[in-house]
């Protein structure tokens, strides 16, 4: 269809799962493809030769999301090899999760830092060129941990939650500019994390969902594709749960 033709998108963390779906369908719309890791490993090369292959541009950068200094580098090397970014897609993320009273304060700091810190990194870098472009779309990947809470992560869904709250703020500075910002929660989503997880615990999960499944990351990847192309050009400052009815 070629939503995105002529656009060239930023997806951090994206050499699996989530972020590699979400890479994937952009690049079958005819975005050019950069993408981020933290570490240059056969997986993160073998996810950038895949993109290849759909016949658009592909670099991918090893970057630390969560060092503002790095994140600044990468949005400037990015800039320079493709001239401009007309998406920026924030997923990356980890988890650490314990009850609280067992936290360490590295266990929080650690997941604040990657996951909300990062998001704060990549979009007040990237603001620069999408003020300059006139144009943009941001996309904050969130969780439905943020918007309803979990126990054991209450470190997760202080991250998450706050992504959603950066989300609208953002929104309502740069709308002027024709700049759009929204958030992705997803719900119970297959990936390679939640298939170790043991099968009665993924019928479980399945239970309490009213389409009775898990989502796959394909489903969370067509929903970024319509906030990154024009599909949604009248949506800014929201917060789409993917979670198959788990939060209706």
């Amino acid at each position: 269809m070629g939503l995105l033709e002529g656009k060239t998108a930023l997806i951090t963390g994206a050499s699996r799962g989530i972020g590699k779906s979400i890479a994937h369908r952009f690049a079958l719309e005819g975005a050019d493809i950069a993408i981020t890791n933290i570490v240059d490993d056969e997986e993160f090369k073998t996810t950038i030769k895949e993109i290849e292959t759909l016949g658009v541009k592909t670099i991918g950068y090893v970057s630390n999301a969560a060092s503002f200094e790095d994140s600044q580098r990468v949005i400037n090397e990015v800039v320079k090899d493709f001239s401009r970014i007309d998406i920026l897609v924030n997923n990356a993320g980890i988890t650490r999760d314990t009850l609280l009273m067992r936290m360490t304060e590295d266990q929080w700091d650690s997941v604040i830092a990657v996951n909300l810190k990062s998001v704060f990194n990549l979009t007040k870098a990237v603001l620069q060129t999408m003020l300059k472009q006139k144009s943009g779309s941001i996309i904050n990947m969130s969780s439905v941990v943020g918007v309803s809470g979990n126990a054991g992560q209450s470190n997760y869904s202080a991250s998450k939650a706050g992504i959603i709250g950066f989300t609208k703020s953002v929104a309502k500075e740069v709308g002027s500019r024709n700049i759009r910002c929204n958030a992705i929660a997803p719900g119970f989503i297959l990936t390679e994390m939640t298939e170790k997880l043991p099968e009665e615990v993924k019928k479980e999960w399945a239970n309490k969902i009213p389409l009775r499944r898990g989502g796959t990351p394909e489903d969370v990847a067509n929903t970024a594709l319509f906030l990154a192309s024009e599909l949604s050009s009248y949506v800014s400052g929201q917060t789409i749960n993917v979670c198959g009815g788990m939060l209706t």
